[in-house]
């Protein structure tokens, strides 16, 4: 994420307002593993009906952080899917194309034309900086994949002097260590595309790239330019050892993994934007941070969350006989005005799935053999195939129409085809696919 995360987007990022950087972060997701399922924390809601259909919370941080801590259930509701949903599609060349597109200036503009003079300076000493530590950044692992520090900077941060500023800001975030080290390593929202994808499953997006990347584009200048000038300083105090983030990627795997279902921590990992709120700001520009925050609120979660909700209706009115998976960011399904509610206003019973209570299998309309869990999912790191930098050069979220797949017996139409996404490549005869984690994620805000 998911934006989207792709929209995209990830890390946990608030601004300071302590004097030294938190000591013992990495650990803190290393909480011990429920010896049993039904104390495992689980972010899967079922939709009552005949065959029931799911919503799963996803994270977007590297799968194996928390895949061991997802109970079976929600990996069963998933195997018992016929059709995978995600916010965008993230295995169709097309949704980065469309990002790289949504965050380029006009033709012939460059950064160095709209920002201020001391602001671009700032910008080109914070990357130039980035890019040499980035060697020391990477881990043994990375570099035994392939996967060296001037491809993965290139891929990140390419053509940065031809982006929108608001991009640029996301893309500062997201240059850190720790989201530097987690590289290479599929997300959650990824892997379970790419599992959907091996067992071709039909897969679509309740999303189009647009409707994740216009609201950013929609912010006035001198608020993108206030964003970018506290992203900086935040990332200079990084530098200079004097920042405490009151909340990390860590933090967000721990509330995941072993936390409650918090609406504070997980909705920063669907929003996917940082929040600029903080008291030591002078008045006139808290204001400036506070109207950034109530817009993004705004666009980014309540506009998304009732539209994806309407969506999702749609689509179990126009296939009544198929069984859902709608694998959308967990902050989705917290706070106010979730995608939950929209469901329930419309009339559908959602519950939450405890971790250890059975899936329901519904009425079998076919037999065919599928694989069990144990054989799915065991946590490999697919092999990466590796996309041109351009075409990675950001966010990580969602897409969007359903596809049919090989295999399947139901061509798209109606609701469909309102959200279908379009084949751009012939189908070719060869392995299935893999795909590539070098998504930027983008760091995160406050509310969803």
């Amino acid at each position: 994420m998911s934006p989207w995360s792709w929209f995209l987007l990830q890390t946990l990022c608030l601004l300071p307002t302590g004097a030294a950087q938190r000591r013992g972060a990495p650990g803190a997701a290393n909480c011990e593993l429920k010896p049993q399922q039904s104390e495992l924390n689980s972010f899967l809601w079922t939709i009552k009906r005949d065959p029931p259909s799911y919503f799963f919370g996803t994270i977007h941080v590297p799968y194996t952080r928390v895949w061991d801590f997802i109970p079976d259930n929600s990996k069963e509701a998933f195997l018992q899917s016929s059709t995978v949903y995600f916010e965008l599609d993230l295995t169709d060349p097309y949704t980065i194309s469309a990002l790289t597109s949504c965050q380029m200036l006009p033709q012939g503009k460059n950064l160095q034309d709209v920002l201020p003079k001391d602001i671009y300076c700032r910008l080109k000493r914070h990357l130039e900086y980035v890019k040499l530590m980035m060697p020391s950044w990477m881990t043994p692992d990375q570099r035994g994949k392939g996967l060296y520090a001037d491809y993965l900077f290139n891929a990140i941060a390419g053509n940065w002097e031809r982006k929108r500023p608001v991009w640029v800001m996301l893309m500062v975030n997201s240059l850190t260590e720790v989201d530097i080290k987690s590289r290479g390593v599929p997300v959650l929202d990824l892997f379970l595309a790419q599992e959907a994808e091996r067992l071709r499953k039909q897969t679509g997006a309740v999303e189009k790239v647009e409707e994740q990347c216009h609201p950013l584009n929609g912010l006035n200048f001198s608020q993108v330019i206030f964003a970018l000038n506290q992203t900086l300083l935040q990332q200079e105090s990084l530098r200079a050892g004097s920042l405490q983030i009151p909340y990390t990627t860590e933090d967000l795997i721990k509330h995941y993994n072993c936390g409650d279902l918090s609406s504070v921590i997980l909705s920063h990992d669907s929003s996917q934007v940082p929040n600029f709120i903080n008291a030591t700001l002078p008045p006139q520009e808290l204001i400036t941070a506070q109207e950034i925050d109530s817009y993004l609120r705004r666009e980014l979660i309540y506009k998304r969350n009732e539209r994806i909700g309407k969506r999702v209706k749609a689509l179990l009115e126009e296939f009544p006989d198929k069984g859902f998976f709608f694998a959308f960011g967990a902050g989705h399904f917290m706070g106010n005005n979730t995608v939950l509610d929209v469901l329930r206003r419309e009339g559908y019973e959602v519950e939450h799935a405890p971790a250890g209570r059975p899936i329901h299998k519904g009425k079998s309309k076919k037999t065919s053999t599928q694989p069990t869990p144990s054989t799915i999912f065991a946590p490999k790191v697919p092999t990466q195939e590796v996309p041109t930098p351009e075409a990675i050069s950001s966010v990580h979220s969602t897409l969007p129409p359903l596809v049919s797949r090989p295999g399947s017996a139901h061509p798209p139409s109606g609701a469909e085809q309102k959200f279908r996404k379009k084949r751009r490549r012939p189908r070719r005869r060869q392995r299935l696919r893999q795909f590539s984690d070098l998504w930027v994620r983008l760091e995160e805000r406050s509310g969803e």
